[in-house]
């Protein structure tokens, strides 16, 4: 690896170990086009309308000319240096024309629990799985310094807890200092809903990692973050898609589970996951999500495990399953070395629509057509279980073919067999001569044949 790959490496490694911080995306500044119905700024010389209901705070960071201008009943404008407002007369800037009035969009619409609006800092190669993408317990929340921003607390399971919070300048580490500034004008102004906020928590302190936190968030973490989609995820793209610990929508890819002792280290087996394996070029474009989660299949609150989630998101595929198997057979062979107990391994299914032989050999066609087997075997012995039962209640009855009752007069008894001579008469037939042919006997009622070459041996 050459100098360069080096410093980039000792970068993203120092990316992995930094503090956990969640920044704070969006804003209500005049000057940002999203904020306006339009999708872009107000035109020079037209008219701009706040909504009138909403508090608001906007930074304005340039200068603009408008011929009129709505603002809301409680709010404010705050003016960067070099910033202002001139009026004009309306149609004073031929590109406008006759528009109607820019609409300021609702300042209300973001939500603490958007994983979208919020962005952390992960090494190349990594992910977090939804509920991680929100501000986590022991996380340090950072606000934009200088600009504006208007966040919904809430609704929620319960109260929102950080370890610190950033914003308009100061930094908050008291439940009592934040409380005092939620109840001013500017909290006011900034943080808005019923939900509830408080700080307090310790820094992470565990080699072995902390859990996010906010699992009990996460069907609100999910609703907004599926609200522009309508509530529903999108169709994976592969059979026997994954859904993640902490997860909204299922994925294609792999997840490796990783019980742990006391000497397992998150941080470097991060590391160890970047420097080994996501710089090898088969594994290039593939996304790897690493967090402590807790094990639901235990009732005791502290069994948790390394949730490792490997999501394939270019064109190609399998990667994911490739890598997956390589961390297993990483963990068989320096397991103890890394402080790993055990390693469980899960991944999807072939892409949906792929060829039909690769769609035979997934592992979830597998698992399918064995449950196939076992499925019809089952509802064999359930039928053999059954008849069972009826035999022995006496509602199912069969005879033996002897004691079935005896046919009536006049029905046909076929033809009579001297070797086995079976009687159709009290008087057995009489023995003929041996003739050249085969003579039908039509002296009785009953149809049968005198075999010659058995008459012949008789009169011998």
């Amino acid at each position: 690896m050459g100098a360069l790959g080096r410093l980039l490496l000792g970068l993203q490694l120092c990316a992995l170990t930094r503090a956990a911080y969640k920044f704070w995306v969006p804003n209500t500044g005049f000057d940002t086009a999203t904020n306006w119905n339009q999708n872009r700024t107000p035109c020079a010389g037209g008219a701009v309308q706040f909504p009138a209901d909403k508090m608001v705070s906007v930074l304005v960071q340039e200068s603009h000319t408008v011929s009129d201008m709505l603002l809301p009943l409680d709010g404010e404008l705050v003016l960067a240096s070099g910033a202002g407002f001139r009026a004009a007369a309306p149609g004073s800037d031929p590109d406008c024309g006759s528009e109607p009035p820019a609409l300021f969009r609702n300042p209300d619409r973001f939500s603490w629990v958007d994983p979208r609006l919020w962005r952390s800092e992960e090494a190349r190669g990594f992910f977090s799985v939804d509920a991680e993408r929100v501000p986590c317990s022991h996380d340090d929340v950072v606000f934009p310094p200088d600009g504006s921003f208007r966040v919904g607390l809430g609704p929620g399971a319960g109260p929102v807890r950080v370890r610190s919070l950033s914003a308009l300048g100061q930094t908050f580490t008291r439940d009592e200092d934040l409380a005092a500034f939620l109840a001013s004008r500017s909290g006011r102004l900034h943080f808005h809903g019923p939900g509830a906020l408080s700080l307090g928590s310790e820094a992470c302190a565990d080699p072995s990692g902390c859990v996010c936190g906010t699992a009990e968030a996460l069907p609100w973490v999910c609703a907004a973050l599926l609200q522009p989609l309508g509530g529903r995820c999108p169709q994976a793209s592969c059979h026997d898609a994954l859904r993640p610990e902490g997860q909204c929508c299922d994925l294609c890819g792999a997840i490796v589970s990783l019980t742990h002792s006391s000497a397992f280290d998150l941080q470097r087996y991060r590391a160890r996951l970047l420097d080994a394996f996501l710089s090898l070029p088969q594994y290039q474009g593939l996304q790897v999500a690493v967090s402590r989660v807790p094990r639901w299949s235990r009732l005791r609150e502290a069994d948790t495990e390394i949730q490792v989630v490997l999501a394939d998101t270019g064109p190609e595929t399998g990667g994911a399953g490739r890598l997956a198997r390589a961390l297993v057979a990483d963990v068989a062979e320096h397991g103890e070395a890394l402080g790993v107990l055990s390693a469980a391994l899960r991944e999807s299914g072939a892409p949906v629509g792929g060829d039909s032989a690769a769609e035979q050999n997934a592992p979830g066609s597998r698992a399918g057509l064995a449950g196939g087997v076992v499925a019809a075997v089952l509802l064999v012995l359930l039928a053999l279980l059954g008849i069972v039962l009826l035999r022995r209640t006496g509602r199912l009855r069969w005879r033996r073919q002897e004691e079935a009752e005896p046919a009536p007069a006049g029905t046909p008894s076929g033809f009579s067999n001297p070797v086995f001579f079976v009687a159709t008469s009290e008087e057995p037939p009489p023995v003929r001569p041996c003739s050249p042919a085969l003579k039908m006997d039509s002296s009785t009622s009953h149809s049968y044949f005198d075999n010659p070459l058995f008459a012949a041996e008789a009169e011998a």
